[in-house]
């Protein structure tokens, strides 16, 4: 299915109607503070904070349009008595406050979030903690963020919840306010799914079910888009096309957002008088070379493995002693915590350790911070700095990297940057590191340090130019224009079921036309489906239906099933016949079957080894071999969702195995999945009738995900009818296959049906 957001054949209206914003997190962007009968909101100057509110605004391009003040819902350390009967908002925003017990809090947000989804999603299993009480805590928390939100939401407002903590939310929001926009943003890294499943089956299944009640679900990455698409399939069974997420009734875009900062606030405070302080300060006090890096204190970050690097360096470069210092600046976090106060320990003891073994009376090789930094402080250190050290073992994004980057006004300074970092992917021109290899940091330190000044500008110049182009005002705006996308694709593919108005029209058309040409697809249309694909016979009655139809306008029965098969139900009749495809077509004039001149051969070899592995594995499954392509079915298996596993296994292998150059395309059918060449398909079999003749009436039907390349080949004056009530870019829909037989006869016979 292409997906271009084109509107085609939309009756309804699309304009959409403006609506307010209403932000879900986990904690309000807010110090929430009494003074006498007064409340005040003091509002955190994050990037979020601030590229939302540009966008509600309307300082942005951007079709989406907001009003009101912003809605933000989240959790607050305020008590609900503190709070009772107060308006929380000030000239932008709105704060809706979510009151979690503590008890269920600590098991909540200590417990399921942060003891066992954030290790995770950090490749850090090891720490994983699974209890059951968690789980209903997580349930808990996120229907008290709902409950929240069930008081706020109205029609046309769009809701855009963020992170790990909420993922059971956008389902709940869906099952109440099926039309509202729904946005989720996954903060940090999605896992493979061979870390994923490592959840309970129940629990895995509600979190993917959960973040598929969004319109739109945004990762920073493609490789974490890649791994919740899998997760998607492997779970629930659910595949894709081009990023979208087919469900029963709607679709999902999955995409990569990668988020960025406030590129201009951190490029102009170069200049600030106390920034300019803190820079020269620390140029007269620190040795000739500055390293620095910050980060809180957290074991994703790869603390330990940054200093045992720097160890390194200072053994294979004595010569760099007394000439260089380290500013390792650890932002404190959950140090209430056993595992990170033994992790605070162990840093602690390795700074001691290197600095008695390395440094001097006169010389320090590691100034050692346990403390947060103010802006300035931070800035200052940014610009003064000759190399940023950056080496997170798993990181979603980085924003420090970035941060680090765009403060370089002076184009100058080197960044070393860990590959597991999202940023990575962005930041190519970084000397981009491995974290646990020590030698690897040793050397990218020194290669830092000795790099000359052109070279720093040149690397940090093409970096500046791509956050300037994606900041966080950039990065929200995409996010909402792919909303907006979204819901132009959403009215595109909505279910339109014939009525008798519909009926009259066709009917109309049919009657004053001259030339007219029909597309049947075969199983699921002109037969139901059957377990047993040999038993799917075309009735007497239908086969009548179509002949009559044939006498004086062209049929063309278009499927997927071989010619052999088709050859011996409907070969007698007065149709043409597409098979596998498009790739087999016999001639109504001549009988004669011919090959699409585009089929190349010499491919099922490799494919066959595949699909046969899968039948081993699967009882009751099986390969059928075509002409031109190759068939896995399990309609039959034994053990319909064992198969079903199967199925989407053996999908994912081969949209891997498959390169590019190999033209070929995996076919996500009803209970099947074919392989066969990307040169042809219903599509472009439908446009080869077309082209050859002047038909000034045009009516195709089909079930299936294949008939949606010959529903978009088709031009916009064709009737195109989707069976079933599955997603379609097809102009109508008919609720079942026993209504297509209804369906014709009122076409012949000149009559109309209801919907």
């Amino acid at each position: 299915m292409n997906y271009t957001g084109r509107n085609l054949h939309m009756e309804q209206s699309t304009t959409t109607q403006k609506g307010r914003l209403i932000l879900v997190a986990y904690r309000l962007p807010f110090k929430i503070k009494k003074e006498g009968d007064t409340i005040n909101l003091f509002q955190n100057s994050g990037g979020l904070v601030s590229a939302v509110l540009s966008l509600a605004q309307g300082k942005q391009n951007t079709d989406s349009q907001f009003e009101g003040k912003i809605q933000w819902a989240g959790y607050t350390d305020n008590s609900r008595e503190e709070l009772e009967g107060q308006v929380l908002e000030n000239e932008n925003f709105k704060a809706h406050p979510v009151f979690i017990p503590e008890e269920l809090n600590n098991d909540y947000y200590e417990g399921f979030c942060n003891d066992l989804i954030w290790p995770l999603c950090h490749y850090f299993p090891s720490l994983a903690k699974f209890e059951e009480r968690y789980w209903d805590a997580y349930q808990e928390a996120n229907d008290l963020f709902f409950q929240q939100l069930a008081d706020i939401i109205q029609p046309n407002d769009t809701i855009w919840v963020h992170d790990y903590q909420l993922m059971l939310l956008p389902d709940l929001i869906r099952q109440r306010f099926p039309d509202n926009k729904i946005g989720f943003f996954f903060h940090i890294p999605f896992p493979s799914f061979e870390i994923f499943r490592l959840l309970p089956r129940r629990w895995r299944e509600s979190l993917v079910r959960g973040l598929l009640g969004a319109d739109v679900v945004g990762f920073h990455t493609n490789d974490y888009v890649e791994s919740f698409l899998k997760a998607v399939r492997m779970i629930l069974g659910y595949g894709n096309k081009m990023h979208y997420v087919h469900l029963n009734n709607r679709i999902v875009k999955v995409d990569s957002f990668p988020i960025s900062i406030d590129y201009a606030k951190f490029n102009q405070a170069f200049d600030e008088p106390e920034v300019a302080r803190v820079r020269a300060d620390a140029r007269h006090s620190l040795k000739e070379k500055i390293i620095f890096s910050v980060d809180r204190l957290d074991y994703s970050k790869g603390l330990l493995h940054r200093l045992h690097g720097y160890e390194r360096f200072l053994e294979i470069c004595p010569q760099w002693h007394s000439k260089v210092s380290f500013v390792m600046v650890v932002v404190p976090s959950r140090d209430t915590i056993e595992q990170y106060q033994q992790m605070k320990s162990e840093i602690d003891q390795t700074v001691g350790r290197i600095n008695a073994t390395y440094g001097s009376i006169e010389w320090q090789p590691i100034i050692y911070q346990y403390r947060s930094m103010p802006f300035d402080e931070l800035v200052g250190m940014y610009t003064v700095s000759d190399v940023a050290l950056i080496t997170p073992v798993r990181d979603g994004m980085n924003l420090v990297c970035k941060e680090y980057v765009a403060s370089r006004k002076d184009q100058r300074g080197v960044l070393i940057l860990s590959e597991m970092a999202g940023a990575a992917a962005e930041l190519g021109e970084a000397c981009i590191i491995n974290p646990t290899d020590n030698l690897e940091i040793a050397n990218a330190i020194r290669n830092a340090l000795e790099m000359p000044v052109n070279e720093q500008a040149k690397r940090i110049r093409a970096m500046q130019n791509r956050l300037r182009a994606y900041d966080v005002f950039a990065w929200t705006n995409d996010f909402f224009t792919q909303m907006t996308m979204m819901e132009q694709e959403q009215n595109r593919l909505r279910h339109d079921f014939i009525t008798q108005r519909d009926m009259k029209a066709i009917s109309q058309s049919f009657n004053q036309a001259n030339n007219r040409i029909f597309f049947f697809d075969y199983d699921g249309t002109l037969v139901a489906i059957t377990r047993e694909p040999s038993e799917a016979i075309i009735t007497k009655e239908m086969k009548e239906l179509v002949s009559d139809l044939a006498q004086s306008n062209t049929v063309v029965i278009i499927s997927g099933r071989d010619k052999a098969f088709l050859e011996g139900v409907v070969g007698d009749l007065p149709v043409h016949i597409v098979a596998e495809h498009g790739a087999l077509i016999k001639s109504r004039e001549s009988g004669d079957w011919n090959m699409n001149e585009s089929y190349e051969d010499g491919w099922k070899e490799s494919i066959r080894s595949i699909l046969d592995l899968y039948v081993q594995r699967c009882p009751g499954a099986f390969v059928e071999e075509k002409e031109t392509s190759l068939a896995w079915h399990f309609r039959t298996a034994d053990d319909q969702l064992y198969a079903q596993r199967r199925a989407q296994e053996l999908a994912w292998q081969l949209k891997n195995f498959i390169q590019p150059e190999m033209h070929l395309q995996v076919i996500e059918g009803n209970m099947v999945i074919e392989v066969k060449k990307t040169a042809f398909n219903k599509g472009t079999a439908a446009r080869m009738f077309l082209d050859k003749g002047d038909y000034d009436f045009v009516l195709a039907m089909g079930d299936d995900t294949t008939d949606e390349d010959m529903f978009e080949a088709l031009p916009e004056t064709a009737y195109t009818i989707k069976v079933g009530d599955a997603l379609s870019v097809a102009r109508k829909h008919i609720r079942s296959q026993a209504d297509v037989i209804v369906l014709l006869k009122s076409i012949r016979d000149g009559q109309t049906i209801a919907s």
